[in-house]
């Protein structure tokens, strides 16, 4: 039920991000909207888990997928009435802070929900059923746009996206409380607690000074969103045309769900290996692939410029003999995001099974890479060079697994001990 709640609101909302400008001809607009929304995610990341905690996960939910709704109709507003840019940036901010409440009561659930030998499925599962509403989105999106003679989607394709992320804001008042739940080892999740406001703002300071292993995951937290500025907007939105981006999005969400499959059940939970030894497995496939995969970038990034595309440039269609090529890129960059993220969430996911404390730690982790991303949109906003950011990328992808390996090597353990469960 988590992972459809995910579905129809951040699902369509990815859709919607990797046509690349948000489907539109000017992709100005859109990086300015990420950027302000990314930066208030950022600044809610810090207290959104105080506020789950107060709240509970079901009503945080509730309010985060309201937000999701209004940014998607943004667009279509912007997309009848061009004049009406202030509108998607003003829905960007309110998205910014519904999506901290929403990604907080997310991560706590999904890590405190299965049991210590099951966190890497549970993740998985998760990260497919959300990438799947990419997957739908992006084949809408790609439906509708099939015959468009312009480089933008049309009105359609927005509908749907709001229809969908509507019914997203009913699916949480179906979930259970986590206090009712049983694992399949029969032990109860733990109760979250309802302190005072002041007491759960100071919980911030109490986990960085009981548990400062995560700042070594800090890096990684800011790039796991970083990337995205340079894939759907730099290349994606760069140069292709509008159907070719719409599939190149449907293709890479797919390969997200097979990623994060391939890592969370088949490596990160191999029942027969130790933990500690599946997350030195992990740090190695996922450090692997951060560089190989842009090496290759690299060699296609180097044959145009932001410049060059200004001026109206060739767009690569489907039919052209040079597109299978470019869209693998797209397919290996979708293998990474998802087996980034779901190598920090099961990295955090080692730190403790308790639901209020792990709240704090995905209010960390949102914070750090909203913080990142509304950097990258900056740049990209503010016409920086496609290389420069592309450059930008590749450092931090493989520099952030550098700073995670000590963290991993001294703080990851076989089994999580009963002095980590609460803060």
């Amino acid at each position: 039920m988590l992972g459809f709640v995910c579905f129809l609101g951040p699902g369509i909302f990815i859709a919607l991000t990797g046509l690349g400008g948000g489907g539109q001809v000017n992709s100005k607009v859109q990086a300015n909207a990420s950027a302000i929304l990314y930066a208030t995610l950022a600044f809610f990341g810090l207290f959104s888990g105080s506020i789950n905690n107060v709240l509970g996960p079901r009503w945080t939910l509730v309010l985060g997928t309201l937000g999701y709704s209004l940014y998607i109709a943004s667009f279509l507003v912007i997309n009848i009435h061009p004049d009406t840019s202030a509108f998607v940036i003003v829905a960007g901010a309110i998205l910014g802070i519904c999506a901290a409440l929403l990604w907080t009561a997310q991560g706590s659930l999904m890590m405190a929900y299965p049991t210590e030998a099951q966190k890497g499925t549970f993740i998985s599962i998760f990260w497919t059923i959300f990438n799947l509403g990419g997957v739908v989105g992006s084949a809408v999106a790609f439906g509708t746009s099939f015959n468009r003679t312009t480089d933008s989607v049309g009105n359609g394709t927005y509908v749907g996206f709001l229809i969908l992320t509507l019914v997203g804001v009913l699916l949480p008042l179906l979930m259970a409380n986590p206090n009712k739940v049983i694992r399949t080892d029969g032990t109860h999740v733990n109760q979250v607690r309802y302190p005072s406001w002041k007491t759960e703002v100071s919980r911030l300071y109490v986990a960085l000074k009981t548990e400062p292993w995560i700042i070594l995951l800090f890096p990684m937290f800011f790039a796991s969103n970083y990337c995205y500025t340079w894939e759907y907007n730099n290349y994606n939105g760069a140069i292709f045309t509008i159907r070719a981006r719409a599939l190149n999005s449907l293709m890479s969400y797919t390969s997200q769900v097979l990623g994060s499959i391939f890592l969370g059940y088949f490596i990160l939970d191999q029942k027969r290996v130790r933990r500690r030894v599946r997350a030195f497995y992990g740090w190695s496939l996922v450090f692997f692939v951060a560089f190989a995969s842009h090496v290759w970038a690299y060699f296609y990034q180097k044959t145009y410029t932001r410049a060059e595309v200004m001026k109206d440039a060739y767009k690569i269609d489907i039919i052209d003999e040079t597109y299978v090529a470019h869209v693998w890129v797209m397919i290996v960059h979708g293998l990474l995001d998802s087996m980034l993220q779901t190598y920090a969430y099961w990295l955090i996911g080692t730190m403790s099974n308790d639901p209020a404390k792990l709240a704090v730690f995905t209010g960390f982790y949102k914070s750090m890479q909203s913080a990142g991303a509304a950097g990258a949109w900056s740049t990209d906003a503010a016409g920086i060079p496609y290389m420069n950011i592309f450059l930008s990328t590749w450092c931090l992808m493989v520099g952030s697994m550098i700073f995670a390996a000590p963290m991993v090597y001294l703080r990851v353990t076989d089994h999580t001990d009963v002095e980590d469960e609460t803060l």
